[in-house]
């Protein structure tokens, strides 16, 4: 199989992708196409129909498994697919491990090494809380390892969610010894948390889509919801903490603009709002520029960054 991250401009492509996306649209001179996103585990292209009423091109759906034949183009600096002909394909013709976007690290190590940091929490009350879910809960285990932690932007692939949480944690604990205030207790418990809702948000794979309680909650409130349910069956859990917690929850976006309902005010919760933009904006930097290619020219204007990115020099002497 010829994956989406090998394809290079002015190669011609033949093989089974997932159709992620279609969209029927019109151009300028009010002539129909169709916008199609296809993925393999090694990413996405945009691809487009240009004669969707000529030969070749047959009838399927929005993740459908599909037959494309096209050629690799080039546009605003992005590479796309120029399909010529396609086809929906039937199960047993394809591998459904080959079109899931997967984490480069290893699974089962990730969440062993998150585990190390649940047994760090030596608060009895936030311990019960974290190991109720991370250890006793197996539905909620296996639903964490596999999920993704977006729909695009950063750590949208299989077991997404559990690395990016597994960085934000190390980055707190960095912080909680070059900064003594912190709580290590609150903040670790605090980040193993932050986006736990996104599991309710987006659906498995291979839909990665937005889901009703996504739509109308949010993973923030969701992951709230879950963190009070479990808080209140447990005994005496003191209500102090238990709203500091949630305070780190509810602030992690840092900004009310960026979905937060609060903007944080415990040192703990700058810091887990601190360790999440940091992750969240460096794993997006690497996936814009492995998605480049071996483009190292300038990549056009990005709204994460609000800036035109590119590559840095290979030769930095120069």
């Amino acid at each position: 199989m010829r994956y989406i991250e090998g394809f290079k401009e002015g190669g011609r492509v033949s093989d089974i992708y997932l159709c992620k996306h279609k969209q029927s649209a019109v151009t300028k001179n009010g002539k129909s196409y169709i916008n199609l996103v296809l993925q393999d585990k090694s990413g996405t292209i945009d691809a487009k129909i240009w004669d969707p009423n000529s030969q070749g091109i047959e009838d399927f759906d929005s993740m459908d498994y599909v037959e494309v034949m096209g050629d690799v183009t080039s546009f605003q600096s992005s590479l796309q697919l120029n399909v010529k002909r396609v086809r929906k394909v039937e199960e047993g013709m394809y591998e459904p491990g080959d079109y899931l976007p997967v984490s480069g690290k290893n699974v089962e190590d990730m969440y062993q090494e998150l585990l190390g940091y649940v047994k760090m929490i030596k608060n009895e009350y936030l311990y019960k809380l974290v190991s109720g879910y991370f250890i006793e809960d197996l539905d909620f285990v296996k639903k964490f390892k596999f999920h993704s932690a977006a729909k695009t932007v950063h750590h949208g692939f299989v077991g997404g969610l559990l690395e990016h949480t597994l960085s934000v944690v190390k980055m707190c604990d960095y912080f909680t010894k070059t900064y003594p205030i912190l709580n290590m207790d609150l903040l670790f418990t605090a980040a193993i948390f932050h986006d736990s809702g996104k599991i309710y948000e987006l659906s498995t794979f291979p839909e990665n889509d937005y889901t009703d309680e996504g739509q109308l909650l949010g993973h923030i409130m969701i992951g709230l919801e879950l963190i009070g349910d479990r808080i209140r069956e447990i005994d005496g859990f003191p209500t102090k903490l238990a709203n500091e917690l949630k305070h780190c929850i509810i602030s992690h976006h840092g900004e009310l603009e960026y979905g937060s309902p609060k903007k944080p005010a415990l040192a703990e919760a700058v810091a887990l709002s601190l360790a999440d933009n940091a992750d969240a904006k460096m794993q997006a930097m690497t996936e814009i520029l492995k998605g480049a290619g071996e483009n190292s020219g300038w990549l056009g204007y990005n709204r994460l960054f609000e800036s035109n990115l590119r590559k840095t020099s290979a030769d930095t002497s120069v």
